[in-house]
């Protein structure tokens, strides 16, 4: 289990994070997302003990992160996968690794098997890894310690799709078997299709916490007619809230069987009537970052 409750960082007049608070339980993958600059690097550092928050706090099983006993042990973290030694080889980091958790050195090589590296890549320098490699480096450095809880920040970098589909099985085997995943990602597409739960956050703030059920159902109905303008006017007239798709269509906040009776009243020809979570993760994470994202979203 994570708790985060009201936690907030600011950096002088800069407020990145803003009383920030989520749960990510056993048995699920809780996924974090946001635009680039929204505060989720910097709310994962303060929760595993790299960032000092100026406000609130946060837990993991049951405690901060820095009075847990042996924390490796407990929590597999990877937050960058980039800060490697580029020096040693992935088989000497492990190793190392292993050292500091007391645990034995046979569990080295069932990692470098586990994550899908051979033993003439465990006995290559890190420096001459590619940038999946290290990823599968990080993963497998993230779970030595058998850990109840993984904290995973942009994990799938780099990865091909095959190796997207492992990372894809390993999170939802970890979550499964009763483990507790937050994973960080601008992939949204794996994010839907992995995670159970989702936090959004923007500026800073969060702007959605909920079942991944529950937020893309709320997407509402989407709509499109002949007329689009014809269309427009009927929903105006009816006082659904609604906002414009590129391409023509309406979003609305309405179900089917309302928007169906008043385009039939009004003589509105509709071609498509469907429920506009259809459209996923990505549509829903516009509507609700556009305002909140560092970089104008572009066409």
């Amino acid at each position: 289990m994570i708790t985060v409750e009201q936690l907030s960082k600011r950096y002088g007049a800069h407020q990145s994070v803003d009383r920030v608070s989520f749960q990510a339980r056993p048995g699920s993958v809780t996924g974090f997302l946001g635009p680039n600059g929204a505060g989720k690097s910097t709310t994962m550092r303060m929760m595993t003990g790299l960032t000092r928050p100026s406000a609130g706090r946060s837990t993991i099983l049951g405690v901060p992160y820095d009075r847990l006993p042996n924390p490796g042990r407990h929590v597999g973290v990877l937050l960058d996968a980039s800060a490697q030694h580029t020096g040693r080889t992935g088989r000497e980091i492990l190793r190392l690794g292993a050292t500091v958790m007391g645990l034995p050195r046979r569990r080295v090589d069932e990692l470098l098997e586990t994550v899908g590296l051979s033993a003439d890549e465990g006995d290559r320098r890190v420096g001459n890894y590619s940038l999946g490699m290290r990823q599968r480096l990080g993963i497998a450095h993230a779970l030595l310690g058998d850990p109840q809880v993984l904290i995973l920040d942009e994990p799938a970098n780099g990865l091909d799709p095959a190796g997207i589909h492992w990372m894809r099985g390993l999170l939802k085997g970890f979550a499964d078997r009763g483990g507790t995943v937050l994973l960080s990602s601008h992939l949204l597409h794996e994010i839907e299709v992995v995670a159970d739960h989702l936090v959004v956050i923007g500026r800073g703030v969060i702007v959605a916490d909920g079942s991944k059920a529950e937020l893309l159902k709320a997407a509402g109905t989407l709509v499109r007619g002949l007329d689009p303008e014809a269309l427009r006017r009927c929903l105006s007239l009816a006082g659904f809230p609604y906002r414009t798709n590129p391409d023509g269509g309406y979003v609305v906040e309405a179900t089917r069987e309302q928007i169906a009776v008043v385009t039939a009243k009004h003589g509105v020809v509709v071609t498509e009537l469907r429920a506009a979570d259809g459209a996923g993760l990505e549509e829903m994470f516009l509507q609700l970052t556009t305002n909140d994202a560092r970089e104008k979203v572009t066409a």
